[in-house]
């Protein structure tokens, strides 16, 4: 059985850690540098690091913040934010990451999932999807979750998978900073649908959501981010309760 994995997340502004509620309400949560060591050295299994205004600004991610983070982690390590062409995705690689996050570029352009592949991949390419339920459906929203889009979540993250992607990062913008739990249906409709593997994100608040995710949602993987950097959660005992519950977890 392969292991689950859990992921901690920063989302950076300005050069430094913050989490809101339903993608708004900004908190400052920290130095992403001494976060992502801290997090490495107690048993996280990847990081994920966005600059999570880096599209809105028109402005690449911050390499030089990256390569300070690599140089404090020995764990995988996705970037996203503002990547858009395949040039970009380069110099974040050549900056110490591991995977590269694509997200409102890939919608506007998807032959830039494909390119991506070619070039360095798919093990290297995360696609990051961000959804809202609106009148009964997942519709895919860019730019931060600031501008809805037509397209249906699984619609998008089928032809994401076609386009050679190797995970997707899917957020609920519903759920996220809320919480109460993940996107268990929609993760697990997904699941069902793809054979990529599934990261989950938004909801995380109490030790059961992981669970829940991993069996309910059947998520390969599951992200957090305000849990873990106020220290609500520790990796650590999160893991060893999961193994408890029966969840196949790398202690």
């Amino acid at each position: 059985m392969l292991t689950k994995r859990i992921i901690p997340c920063l989302d950076i502004k300005n050069g430094r850690t913050v989490k809101g509620v339903n993608f708004v309400n900004l908190r400052d949560a920290g130095d992403p540098v001494a976060l992502a060591k801290c997090y490495a050295e107690t048993g996280a299994d990847e990081l994920v690091f966005l600059d999570i205004s880096a599209t809105e600004e028109r402005r690449k991610t911050l390499k030089d913040l990256v390569k300070r983070v690599a140089e404090q982690v020995d764990i995988p390590f996705t970037v996203g934010g503002g990547v858009s062409s395949v040039e970009g995705a380069g110099e974040l690689l050549r900056s110490g990451a591991d995977k590269i996050a694509v997200n409102s570029a890939a919608i506007k352009r998807p032959e830039l999932i494909n390119e991506l592949s070619a070039t360095y991949g798919n093990q290297c390419v995360v696609v990051a999807i961000d959804a809202k339920f609106v009148d009964g459906k997942w519709k895919v929203f860019l730019m931060g979750g600031k501008t809805p889009t037509d397209l249906e979540l699984v619609t998008w993250a089928t032809e994401v998978q076609a386009r050679g992607a190797g995970e997707i990062l899917f957020t609920s913008m519903d759920h996220d900073g809320t919480k109460n739990g993940f996107a268990n249906e929609a993760l697990r409709n997904l699941s069902d649908q793809l054979h990529l593997p599934i990261i989950a994100s938004g909801g995380a608040g109490k030790m059961v959501h992981f669970k829940d995710v991993f069996i309910e949602g059947r998520a390969d993987a599951a992200l957090a981010a305000s849990v873990f950097h106020f220290k609500e959660i520790t990796v650590k005992e999160l893991k060893e309760q999961l193994k408890k519950d029966g969840i196949a977890v790398r202690l």
